[in-house]
């Protein structure tokens, strides 16, 4: 019923603008802004971050370093290419199945023989080319060696056509549609040279596709160089190390791979026995580890022999520059900065694993489709709860939506964009609450103006807060109750005219009903003389009890101030005065508390026994000539307030005792022989009770005389035996 009657209650258009925004985010999804990628890959790299990739110590991957280390063994970069050769003897010695070098050598060696000679003055020259002799060139020692073994060069393509040809050492086959369109075209190349690169088993580029921030994420495998296609390095060092001399692009509407006569661009690429699927521009999401430079052979190793036996047979073995001052570092998701080199091998090492990242063409449709879930299950919660729980709501969702994207990520390695989802779901339940919060102080505005004449400011706030409760019925929750009451009024009104009496009772009602709001209670009603006040509700104070304590000490102080504004307005007005006293009770237990009342007209009111009970005490005051009456239940919840044991009392309609206590505005630390007394007078010791009641009369604070005289009387009644069901509990009923 009351979810029909809060559907009942949106506005019409509610649901077309849900719709109109759906919309809208659709629109904005399939337009792609920048921010939206920038925010995604984000995402991803905290995929990454949660769950790097794991290390693979048995991957026949080897990288040589050219670090600093071998910089100061060697002297500085560029080495010699002889110095070159020798690594790439080395290195083919030790059974390297393929040589990477992901160093251009754009330039001849200036320190090889002929350029020497070229660069000496005329006048040496001769003598020069006597003690250079028939001394090799570097440079054909370096292409020597790459002859020799399996190798390969690297190339750097850019946006500057420059007439240089992609000095290609691989064929390539295609299976479905064209895949030029797809890949980047970047006309000019720097390659090494040619003499180096004729020498070489294969060439491939080295260039990266960071991202706007400058990360590295994803790797091409291919690009286009004009009107041929590319291989990248790490695609040709497994191609030589595989002996093969042909790749295999799979294209959309391939064999077995059939679009429906779409066009989506490239599936996969085959070299040697090993399939790599991409992305349709022919790029591979990396799924990075952290970098470990210890995994790292530095080249003087290699040089001086210094390295482990067996350590690069049957390896691809790349080389490549770590050395900060070479400039070649990038950034990843997982490292600020890491050597180049060691992108390559990580992308070599997620081949041969097979361990790939997805993000498969339709996960752009999947992620919109849970963005519309997301949209509609919010709409739906809106408008049925209010904002903590549907906060509560909001965040599971985007917490749900982040929950499947790490574990797509780390149980399949799927990359799922949770940023259009989460955003789409932020923006509409943010518009969403605003406009459930403007109808709702709409609400709350009416509330109090229909109010506010006549409900206490403290049940105006939780109505405002909840107008559901605005219904009859309530709660049943733990109150403490106070009742305050003017002894003999009859007396007092018959000496006030009406006016003079109206005067008065406001006067007396006035400062108490500040008092118990000041400290948080809410005023049920006014009963003549008589002040009836709960606390707990319609707020909850865990501190209630002590609340209610403190009011009625507060009411108790308050009343000697009034008493002595009274005395001088009855001097002036030439009538008698006798002092206004008051008793107070105090009860703390379960009652039923709401709105109470007709439909036409009803009150924010408490009932039950437990207010009868506040309301025997104040009665009780008057015959033990206390002001203050408090029950047990109150004082434990109230522990610090200084209370007194006044008696036990077997009130009306309770089988029990109750235990009462007091408290006067002078009184200090309970007198021990109060207690002394007490023990005594209940286990039936009456002469030791006499005893001690005759010196606390004589040394007590005259606000316990009327009590002690209740003691007196009942002692007095009660003879020398005590009676064999003695427990020295009050009957008010039987005096």
């Amino acid at each position: 019923m009351a979810k029909a009657t809060a559907e009942k209650r949106l506005p019409k258009f509610y649901w077309p603008v849900v719709l109109i925004f759906a919309v809208i985010a659709a629109g904005v999804f399939y337009l792609r802004p920048p921010i939206l990628s920038s925010l995604r890959n984000l995402a991803f790299d905290a995929y990454q971050r949660i769950a790097p990739a794991p290390a693979l110590p048995d991957a026949p991957i080897r990288v040589v370093h050219i670090d600093e280390s071998s910089l100061v063994r060697l002297g500085q970069w560029p080495w010699s290419r002889a110095t070159i050769a020798e690594l790439t003897q080395r290195l083919g010695d030790a059974g390297a199945a393929a040589i990477a070098f992901d160093v251009l050598f754009a330039e001849p060696d200036r320190t090889s023989p002929e350029q020497l000679l070229a660069a000496a003055p005329a006048a040496r020259r001769a003598a020069l080319a006597r003690a250079l002799g028939d001394a090799e060139s570097h440079d054909a020692r370096f292409a020597a060696s790459l002859d020799q073994f399996p190798t390969v060069l690297a190339a750097s393509l850019h946006d500057q056509a420059n007439g240089v040809l992609f000095p290609l050492r691989a064929g390539f086959a295609v299976a479905g549609d064209d895949p030029s369109p797809y890949l980047r075209n970047l006309p000019g190349v720097a390659t090494s040279l040619p003499a180096l690169s004729d020498a070489a088993d294969g060439v491939g580029f080295i260039n990266w596709l960071p991202d706007g921030d400058q990360v590295v994420r994803r790797v091409p495998l291919l690009l286009r160089h004009n009107d041929e296609i590319a291989p990248s390095l790490a695609l040709e060092a497994l191609r030589v190390a595989f002996g093969a001399s042909t790749y295999v692009v799979r294209s959309a509407n391939a064999s077995g791979t059939s679009a429906f006569g779409a066009h989506t661009g490239i599936n996969a690429i085959k070299v040697g026995p090993l399939t790599i699927p991409t992305d349709a521009e022919g790029q591979v999401w990396l799924r990075f580890r952290a970098y470990d430079e210890r995994e790292a052979v530095p080249a003087w190793q290699v040089l001086d022999s210094s390295f482990e036996p067996g350590q690069f047979e049957g390896a691809i073995v790349l080389v490549g520059a770590s050395a900060p001052g070479l400039m070649d570092l990038r950034a990843t998701p997982l490292d600020a900065s890491i050597p180049g080199v060691q992108l390559h091998r990580q992308l070599l090492e997620q081949i041969l694993a097979g361990n790939f990242l997805q993000r498969p063409d339709f996960a752009p449709g999947i992620e919109l489709l849970i963005a519309m879930l997301a949209i509609v299950v919010l709409a739906i919660a809106a408008p049925r709860f209010g904002p903590s729980i549907n906060a509560a709501i909001g965040f599971a969702l985007v917490a749900a939506i982040w929950l499947l994207g790490i574990v797509l990520f780390v149980q399949s390695n799927y990359l799922f964009d949770p940023i259009f989802p989460t955003l789409a779901a932020l923006v509409f339940a943010a518009g969403a609450t605003t406009y459930f919060y403007q109808r709702t102080e709409h609400q709350r505005a009416d509330i109090r103006r229909a109010f506010g004449q006549y409900v206490a400011p403290s049940v105006i706030r939780q109505l405002t807060a909840h107008p559901e409760r605005l219904k009859l019925g309530g709660e049943v929750r733990e109150l403490s109750i106070l009742v305050c009451d003017i002894r003999g009024f009859s007396k007092i009104a018959e000496r006030m005219s009406a006016e003079q009496l109206t005067a008065f009772i406001n006067s007396f009602l006035t400062p108490l009903s500040d008092i118990v709001i000041e400290n948080g209670g809410t005023i049920d009603k006014y009963m003549g003389d008589a002040i009836l006040a709960f606390w707990n509700a319609p707020l909850d104070q865990a501190d209630h009890a002590a609340r209610a304590c403190r009011a009625a000490m507060q009411i108790m102080s308050r009343l000697e101030g009034l008493n002595t504004v009274w005395q001088s307005e009855a001097e002036a007005a030439g009538r008698p005065f006798e002092q206004v006293r008051i008793g107070i009770g105090v009860n703390t237990g379960e009652c039923c508390v709401g709105n109470l009342g007709s439909e036409r007209r009803f009150d924010y009111s408490a009932i039950g026994d437990n207010v009868n009970i506040a309301s025997r005490l104040e009665s009780l005051t008057k015959a033990y000539g206390l002001t203050l009456l408090i029950s047990e239940q109150t004082r434990n919840g109230a522990a610090n307030a200084g209370l007194i044991e006044a008696d036990l009392v077997r009130l009306h309609g309770r089988e029990g005792a109750t235990r009462v206590y007091t408290a006067t505005l002078e009184q200090g630390a309970a007198d021990p022989a109060h207690t002394a007394f007490l023990d005594a007078f209940r286990q039936g010791r009456f002469d030791e009770a006499r005893a001690l009641l005759t010196q606390l009369q004589t040394t007590s604070h005259a606000g316990f005389a009327g009590l002690y005289a209740n003691y007196k009387h009942r002692l007095e009644r009660a003879g020398d035996m005590a009676p064999s069901d003695w427990a020295g509990v009050y009957d008010p009923e039987r005096k």
